[in-house]
């Protein structure tokens, strides 16, 4: 096995310490150096000790202001200096634009960071043993077969003065934002500092989509491969744009979402939820994260060209991709717990609840297709037996009871593995834990109060919604999570249900078959039992009254006249 001497340029420390930790398991890599800068590593080349066989380089490098050249432009300068050195592309976010681009300037390889530790050697042996390592979940069209230097020049694909304006002014947005996202995770804001902050999120977001509306996203001109048919003059283009973040409406639904978790968090229905365990700053930071998240996933579900017919098929991958990244994230890929003598990984094993995850809370997630039929596709939005356009005032407001309750449920779902392993950690219970439930006695009582809802919820209120056509929603309203229902079609599943669902429905039917009669014989008895008091009894009183005050009467009249003849 050929030694391995691997050029690490990244600005990250923890991702460099991170690979020279793992290196030592792996005999082939004999050496890593890092640098942190293009500068420090052209000097590394130049120099020659020891002489570099493969560059590892972070596709993401100079993303902010006054960080110097590109990711990109540092591999065009170095397949220019270096033609015959193979470079692996590593990048945090899913780029397909920045990684044809690499690709056309003959980069071998490319590997997403946070992949497993084994797939990352994989790729380096591959690019390093001349051969082209591409993630699977970078699927290049046919299309992008060949992109001659002179198409790349003429479309201006990233080296043009346009996109280099365009790629300043998105580098100082997201640093911006970057910021103003990292004040709002400060638990000690007040509600107007909140509120000052999620403004000037919304107004750089609307500042981001407007400098892509004015001067364009990245458009690659390419030309087909001769065995396509095309002749040698025949060309397509293939724009690949996010409208996600273009369009105003669908960054309006996100802010506002993004504004009212800021705002509050506060569990106000009597139902128990699995992120109740947690302190509010813990809280917000879930569903923040969570929401951003859904954000990358919706991008790269628009860059794989899904068509609106897979997204059924693909619904359980898509929220169990989305449950696994939030929960790798919020918690740390590498975070170990000392529990007895043993030293657990905490992702690990929350990622082996995958199955009972999926059954309990993420497949009865309502109207997943919808909403991202609707976001992807601007599909209208069908809810409450009426069809909303995209961007009315209506949509907006029904996709964002949709959107928020997915986004509350996901974080139900990253939160409740840990209560069924690591409920009562020490660490855990001081790091996450609301201080009035930080107790066991408190923790096993919220612990049976969710046994109790999801098993009322399986046989008595999840039937009940069915029946009566309707979903029941977890929504933000500006102070706290509160419960609202909408109108949708069940009949389907109304036909499915059997044994105590069934039966539940059926005592329903029977409740609404005999309440109607029951009410009206009731109300007969009561109208006879009312004529009678009053008419028959009542009557009766009455006379009896009178006659007795006639009789008095009667008899005081009697005595006075009595009483004057004996006078005289």
């Amino acid at each position: 096995m050929t030694n391995l001497n691997l050029l690490l340029i990244d600005d990250d420390p923890i991702f460099g310490a991170g690979l020279r930790v793992v290196a030592p398991q792996f005999p082939d890599l004999q050496s890593i150096a890092i640098a942190r800068s293009p500068q420090d590593a052209l000097q590394i080349l130049q120099s020659g000790e020891p002489p570099v066989t493969l560059v590892i380089l972070d596709l993401g490098l100079g993303r902010l202001p006054n960080d110097g050249i590109s990711g990109l432009e540092l591999c065009e300068q170095l397949k220019t200096q270096y033609p015959h050195l193979p470079i692996l592309l590593l990048s945090s976010f899913l780029e397909p634009v920045l990684l044809a681009a690499a690709r056309q300037l003959g980069v071998e390889g490319y590997c997403p960071k946070g992949c497993a530790v084994s797939e990352l050697v994989d790729a380096i042996r591959q690019v390093a043993a001349g051969r082209s390592y591409w993630n699977s979940q970078f699927v290049v069209s046919p299309l992008l077969a060949t992109l001659s230097p002179q198409s790349r020049t003429q479309a201006g694909v990233l080296p043009t003065w346009l996109n280099n304006i365009r790629l300043s002014g998105v580098r100082q947005i997201e640093a911006a934002l970057a910021s103003v996202t990292e004040e709002l995770q400060n638990g000690r804001l007040s509600v107007l500092d909140r509120a000052i902050l999620a403004g000037r999120r919304r107004e750089l977001k609307a500042a981001r989509g407007l400098l892509n509306k004015l001067l364009g996203q990245p458009t690659i001109v390419l030309v087909m491969p001769q065995s396509g048919g095309v002749g040698e003059q025949g060309t397509s283009l293939l724009s690949l744009r996010s409208n996600l973040e273009g369009d105003t409406w669908r960054s309006q639904l996100f802010d506002n979402t993004f504004a009212k978790i800021q705002y509050g968090v506060q569990n106000l229905t009597n139902v128990p939820l699995e992120i109740d365990i947690f302190r509010s700053e813990k809280k917000r930071e879930l569903l923040n994260l969570v929401l951003r998240k859904l954000e990358d996933v919706l991008n790269d579900l628009r860059f794989s060209q899904v068509q609106p017919s897979q997204l059924q098929e693909l619904r359980s991958a898509i929220l169990q991709d989305l449950w696994q990244t939030t929960a790798t994230d919020f918690f740390g890929k590498y975070y170990t717990l000392r529990v007895g003598e043993r030293d657990l990984e905490v992702v690990n094993i929350i990622l082996q609840d995958a199955e009972l995850v999926q059954i309990e809370i993420l497949k009865k997630i309502p109207l997943v297709i919808d909403l991202f039929s609707h976001l992807l596709f601007a599909m209208p939005l069908t809810i409450d037996n009426a069809s909303y356009s995209v961007g009315t005032p209506s949509a907006l407001a029904r996709a964002e009871l949709l959107l928020q309750n997915l986004v509350i449920q996901v974080a139900n779902a990253v939160v409740q593995p840990l209560l069924n392993h690591f409920a009562d950690v020490e660490t855990i219970k001081q790091n996450f834990y609301d201080r009035k439930l930080i107790s066991t006695r408190e923790i096993e009582r919220f612990r049976n109060n969710l046994s109790w809802k999801y098993r009322l919820d399986k046989y008595v209120v999840a039937p009940t919604a069915i029946f009566e056509s309707q979903y029941n929603l977890f929504v933000l309203d500006g102070i706290g999570i509160i419960k609202t229902s909408i109108y949708a079609p069940r009949v389907g599943e109304l036909k499915q249900l059997s044994g105590i669902q069934l039966a539940v429905t059926l005592a329903l039917e029977t409740r609404d078959a005999i309440a109607p009669r029951l009410q009206a014989v009731v109300a007969f008895i009561g109208s006879a039992v009312v004529y009678l008091l009053t008419q028959v009894v009542g009557r009766g009183i009455g006379l009896i009254g009178r006659g007795i005050m006639e009789g008095i009467g009667n008899s005081l009249q009697e005595s006075r006249f009595g009483k004057n003849s004996d006078r005289k």
